[in-house]
């Protein structure tokens, strides 16, 4: 649900086809925080292969052109760091996924 709220799953301005790929199986995606990196995996890594997922997810729900799935997230999350590290007013988060390119965040206060 975390990022399932108005505003809490930023994605664009596009979203590419699985064509676009050499590899889509392998990405590196990372993030981080006002230039220090903070998460950094590979696709390959996941839990759950992206295929594996949209099969466990359309036997349950119905999914049509242009959903988009959101999955969990590589270690370094705040709230599992030690100590907890959280976003603040002025900071900017960059994350980049591989082939796809990255996006930049500031952060302000609410």
């Amino acid at each position: 649900m975390g990022k399932s709220f108005p505003r809490f799953g930023p994605t664009g301005p596009w979203l590419v086809t699985l064509d676009e790929f050499v590899n889509p199986g392998d990405l590196e995606l990372a993030c981080a925080i006002n230039g220090e990196e903070v998460q950094k995996s590979r696709t390959s890594h996941m839990l759950i292969s992206v295929p594996q997922l949209i099969a466990r997810m359309s036997a349950v729900l119905p999914l049509l052109p242009g959903d988009v799935i959101f999955t969990g997230t590589p270690a370094g999350v705040g709230m599992g760091r030690d100590p907890q590290r959280w976003l603040a007013p002025g900071d900017e988060l960059v994350s980049y996924i591989e082939d796809i390119g990255e996006m930049r965040h500031r952060f302000v206060a609410a």
